[in-house]
């Protein structure tokens, strides 16, 4: 099938709620039989299988260098021709890509979603939509916290030197000014029933009007 395509990069600081309100947004279009494919920033971290376990844990993987910026415009740029992708599948348990991807196929929408997609001019460029999501600081340090603990299996105090040594000034050196490239600012996360609401009103009518040239 030829997709006429529509992408939206959705950035927010960890924790922020991104994710969710990105899932609430995809929700909302598929009733409207918008059919949406997610890329996560997450994702595309690089391989560092010449790394051991010991030295992968201690990488800075909120600089912008740990991710495959080159691969993830890639495979925006192969979804928007209409050709499928085999997306890289990353396990935070050993810190590592594994040897398996996920076969994708083209869509009406993309979704491009992570701390630093706003903050890479060369992968915002590629956006029609630009969305921030802004929480307050400390409501985001709670589900960076307990998401680690609970999902990534990581100790306490791993995750406390990780927010202390690189994820605050990563956030404030690189995701925090990338706010200013957004065309819409979410507030409060998926809390927001009235600021998804807006962006899916608009992004059902930018795909109408793509629908209808």
């Amino acid at each position: 099938m030829d997709y006429k395509t529509i992408i939206v990069g959705i950035a927010g600081g960890t924790g922020s709620g991104k994710t969710s309100v990105t899932h609430a947004i995809i929700k909302n279009l598929e009733k409207k039989g918008i059919h949406s494919i997610l890329l996560e920033q997450d994702s595309y971290y690089k391989r560092n299988d010449h790394l051991t376990y010991e030295q992968r844990v201690t990488l800075n993987y909120d600089h912008p260098d740990a991710i495959d910026f080159d691969l993830l415009e890639t495979h925006i740029l192969a979804l928007k021709n209409n050709k499928s992708i085999e997306k890289p599948i990353y396990d935070f348990q050993v810190h590592n890509r594994v040897n398996r991807t996920e076969h994708i196929e083209p869509a009406n929408l993309i979704i491009v979603e992570g701390i630093l997609v706003l903050a890479i001019e060369k992968i915002r460029n590629l956006f029609d939509a630009k969305i921030f999501v802004d929480t307050d600081d400390d409501e985001r340090l709670l589900r960076r916290i307990e998401r680690d603990l609970n999902e990534r299996a990581r100790s306490f105090e791993s995750i406390k030197n990780q927010y202390i040594k690189t994820v605050k000034p990563m956030h404030l050196e690189f995701v925090e000014p990338s706010k200013r490239y957004a065309d819409v600012i979410i507030p409060r996360g998926k809390d927001n029933k009235v600021g998804i609401n807006m962006v899916v009103s608009r992004l059902r009518y930018l795909f109408n009007k793509l629908k209808n040239k």
